[in-house]
């Protein structure tokens, strides 16, 4: 990389009067780092690729850095689902679902760390969650969601939902705390949710995970983010909510949920992974945000 170079302060015959600027208010600072491509070969199925924390991340602008792409070339067959929007995992435990639809085939997995740090290689964990014989695969006949005629929506403004999932055959649906999102029975499973912060609730005091398969969950998101996949046919198999801050203090949170074949879970409490015995997968859920009473039965707010 070419080095930038500083201009040179002239020099000058006797001190001025006036005060000089603070020192490196001026300066551009370039900082190499250590960049590696590898190329990781999979097999068919469904995987999930984790950068594990680092304590020292957050004083690192999140490095040692991890991004997972398709090869230039080859990669028709390779589908990749970041949880992060900007496609980043940081060494603070982020996560990228890889779904290999005929294999083997390869990933271009892409390193960023910082010089002459050793104890800064990522370490990065594949999980495989599905072979290729298990891979749910969508009906081809289902009908597709229908967009809403675009006379009705400029007529209305959209009622804000405090939930939201991406269900099979249906795209994004909404829902209210305290009702149910999804249909029980239908066998449609969701791909992905989300929640909003209710009025009184800081986003960051609200966070949740999806259970991706027995003892793996996705990365917690805070409120706000999207949890989930789409269009990769990969249902969650539960989740989990939590509560932390002023918002534990003031609320209790339930969940419970119903799942492909008929079975149930919950209610579960604050920081809990609602989830079948089965691990089916997840077809409708309900949250429940109670506020908190005070003794002599006064409401906490």
């Amino acid at each position: 990389m070419a080095q930038v170079k500083q201009a040179q302060k002239p020099v000058e015959s006797s001190p001025q009067p006036t005060a000089e600027p603070a020192a490196g208010n001026n300066q551009t600072t370039v900082q190499e780092l250590k960049v590696s491509g590898h190329l990781m070969t999979l097999p068919a199925g469904l995987f999930c690729i984790v950068n594990e924390a680092n304590p020292a991340a957050s004083q690192n602008n999140g490095m040692p850095g991890v991004r997972i792409s398709p090869p230039p070339a080859g990669g028709q067959d390779v589908e990749i689902s970041g949880f992060r929007a900007d496609g980043w995992m940081n060494a603070g435990g982020d996560a990228a679902l890889v779904r290999i639809r005929k294999g083997p085939a390869q990933v271009l997995v892409t390193v960023y760390q910082l010089p002459n740090m050793p104890d800064a290689a990522p370490k990065l964990q594949v999980r495989q969650l599905l072979t290729a014989a298990d891979m749910p695969v969508a009906p081809a006949n289902a009908p597709a969601a229908a967009p809403a005629p675009a006379a009705a929506a400029a007529a209305a403004a959209p009622e804000v939902m405090d939930m939201m999932a991406h269900i099979q055959t249906r795209g994004d649906v909404g829902a209210k705390f305290g009702t149910w999102l999804g249909e029980r029975g239908s066998q449609n499973w969701i791909e992905g949710f989300a929640l909003n912060a209710p009025e009184g609730i800081n986003p960051a005091d609200l966070s949740y995970q999806a259970v991706l398969g027995r003892g793996w969950l996705s990365p917690w998101v805070e409120a706000g983010q999207y949890c989930g996949s789409r269009g990769m046919a990969l249902p969650l198999l539960g989740l989990r909510i939590r509560l932390s801050g002023e918002a534990a203090e003031n609320y209790e949170v339930s969940c419970s949920a119903s799942f492909v074949g008929g079975t149930s879970a919950g209610p579960s409490g604050n920081d809990e992974t609602c989830e079948g015995d089965t691990l089916a997968p997840l077809e409708a859920f309900q949250i429940t945000l109670t506020p908190r009473t005070r003794r002599g039965g006064k409401t906490k707010r």
